[in-house]
């Protein structure tokens, strides 16, 4: 079968004046128009191609790649609006149409919006949607306490950044857990902190508790090494200072720093710490 909207594997089975037509294990048949016709091919040979309907809304395959497939996220930017939605740069000649009713913002040209594409099924066309959170679940988790995730940075709230967890399920970031700058669309790993009622994901970035402490004394290692085995930093920094030096909170930098003490890797001196 071939998927619309998706990356296919297909193989080739004739030429024409307008490209070559390829088909699937089940014989079904779509162009590949001259355009994307390779130098070199021979019958049967196997291509990937992405598999999308073009303006006369009949499938059509390409060898360009999109910038974001079904069934996923993605930041894009909106090329162009008019009476009928949204158009949106998505990497292909024909651009991605979102509705007016699928946009949590009313969206305007050169602007860049965080969207899930999908098959409408009234349609069978594929669309964007900027309201990302209808297409999210936590009724059901797939994720547990410690646990690494995938995440998309969302949009921002009063108390710190909504992002998506694992394309599957919603979660929140704490103003006071990022220690980075972070922007929407950004893709990053997580880990789950804590599961709140209602199956309310709270995640933050790097480790939790005492496996925070490894990957944080790697962090404080690397820069001493960077900077000549010393840096301008004490557990009587200021909080802001540590923060922007070493993008962790300074109760970790004070656990990573006691780690590293007894290991005998470090020493404590009232100008900073020095690698021994």
């Amino acid at each position: 079968m071939i998927h619309l909207g998706q990356v296919n594997t297909l193989e080739i089975f004739r030429e024409t004046d307008h490209g070559l037509y390829l088909i699937d294990e089940a014989n079904n048949e779509v162009l590949l128009p001259n355009r994307y016709v390779p130098d070199h091919f021979k019958i049967w040979d196997k291509l990937e191609v992405f598999v999308y309907l073009d303006n006369d809304e009949r499938p059509v395959a390409t060898t360009d790649m999109p910038y974001v497939q079904r069934d996923d996220f993605a930041l894009l930017r909106c090329n162009q609006v008019t009476e009928y939605g949204a158009f949106l740069d998505w990497g292909l000649v024909k651009e991605l149409f979102c509705p007016f009713k699928e946009q949590a913002f009313k969206m305007k040209p050169g602007g860049w919006y965080l969207v899930y594409c999908y098959l409408d099924e009234k349609t069978d066309r594929l669309v964007a949607s900027s309201k990302t959170n209808r297409f999210l679940d936590n009724k059901q988790l797939t994720v547990g306490l410690f646990d690494e995730v995938d995440l998309i940075v969302s949009h921002p709230s009063e108390i710190g950044m909504n992002v998506i967890v694992n394309k599957k399920h919603s979660g929140l970031i704490y103003k006071d857990q990022i220690f980075k700058d972070i922007s929407i669309g950004d893709r990053l790993k997580g880990i789950v902190k804590k599961i709140r009622p209602g199956n309310k994901l709270d995640i933050v970035l790097g480790q939790v508790g005492y496996r925070s402490i490894e990957p944080n004394a790697d962090r404080i290692m690397k820069e001493l090494e960077d900077n000549g085995g010393y840096l301008k930093l004490t557990d009587k920094s200021d909080p802001e200072a540590i923060k922007a030096e070493l993008q962790m909170s300074k109760k970790n930098f004070k656990k990573a720093v006691g780690t590293l003490y007894k290991k005998r890797l470090i020493t404590i001196k009232p100008d900073g710490i020095y690698l021994v």
